[in-house]
């Protein structure tokens, strides 16, 4: 599986578990079926197991926006952008941002690109990352 499309796997089980309240097993049997993937479970285990850390460093470069207010979609693709900003360092955070974007395109719309493109480019800019 390309990691694009590992990204878009990421999203959609971190969704689920966050709309539906669902378990991570069950999350990944739905989404995933018969399938099995090192870069889906890193991805949604390292965002699970960082959840905290990173959703405060998304609050922390929301300009006059809440946690609260964010579409889950957006949620669960700068949860996944974020985790691999700073916690995978074999990919440049221009990719990760730009994959997000694509994304975005995708399971989202233009206000949200947009969106996603000034949080994530405010957490690029962090020195704590870099």
């Amino acid at each position: 599986m390309k990691r694009r499309e590992a990204r878009e796997k990421a999203l959609q089980i971190l969704f689920q578990m966050e709309l539906n309240e669902m378990h991570l097993d069950q999350a990944i049997a739905n989404v995933m079926e018969d399938q099995s993937d090192a870069y889906v479970d890193k991805l949604v285990e390292g965002v699970v197991a960082n959840k905290t850390a990173i959703d405060e460093l998304i609050a922390g470069n929301l300009d006059n926006w809440s946690m609260d207010r964010l579409n889950k979609v957006d949620l669960a693709i700068l949860r996944v952008s974020v985790f691999e900003m700073v916690y995978c360092e074999d990919i440049p955070d221009r990719v990760s941002l730009n994959e997000s974007l694509e994304i975005a395109k995708i399971f989202s719309d233009e206000k949200s690109s947009k969106f996603i493109n000034g949080v994530l480019a405010n957490i690029a800019k962090d020195d704590d990352i870099d």
